[in-house]
């Protein structure tokens, strides 16, 4: 009897085809998986944006009150640092060589050489090296970006302001 062989047929058109086969089996598994990278990056931008923190400095003096101060010490000095994430400010007020202690302390909206309204509080009384936090709106935010914000502290002698800066950054 004869032998019966089997012939398997070996063709590169089949070898491709399993191939390409296999091929987009991969690309419907990392496709996704790319998609979910670069939509979890873009994620954490966006949030990493939203809760930036920057820094805003008011170096304070008494040349810069508006009006003029009722009694003048050219030696009085101060400096407010905050540290701004999100809607939230942090600060510290530091001064020295007022006429007398500070009655009171507050952000001001206004620019530079103007007097204008109190739009945050910082303390009342104040001591030099206080520190406190604050809730600002939207609009004191884009204020604060402008350089239409400044801080002002009041003495007795000075019930309008001893000392004055305007916030900018850095």
């Amino acid at each position: 009897m004869p032998e019966q062989q089997t012939v398997f047929a070996s063709s590169a058109n089949s070898s491709s085809e399993h191939q390409r086969s296999r091929g987009g089996d991969v690309r419907k598994l990392v496709t996704p998986l790319i998609g979910a990278a670069v939509c979890a990056l873009a994620f954490a931008a966006l949030s990493f944006g939203a809760a930036r923190t920057t820094v805003w400095t008011a170096a304070l003096s008494s040349g810069q009150e508006v009006p003029k101060q009722v009694v003048r010490d050219t030696a009085a000095h101060g400096l407010f640092k905050a540290t701004l994430s999100g809607k939230t400010l942090k600060w510290k007020l530091t001064f020295a060589k007022l006429t007398g202690p500070a009655t009171q302390a507050h952000i001001h909206m206004a620019p530079k050489g103007k007097s204008g309204d109190v739009v945050v509080p910082l303390c009342a009384p104040c001591t030099s090296g206080m520190t406190g936090t604050a809730t600002v709106t939207s609009d004191e935010v884009s204020a604060l970006k402008k350089h239409r914000l400044y801080v002002n502290v009041h003495t007795a002698k000075n019930p309008n302001g001893e000392i004055r800066g305007q916030l900018a950054s850095g």
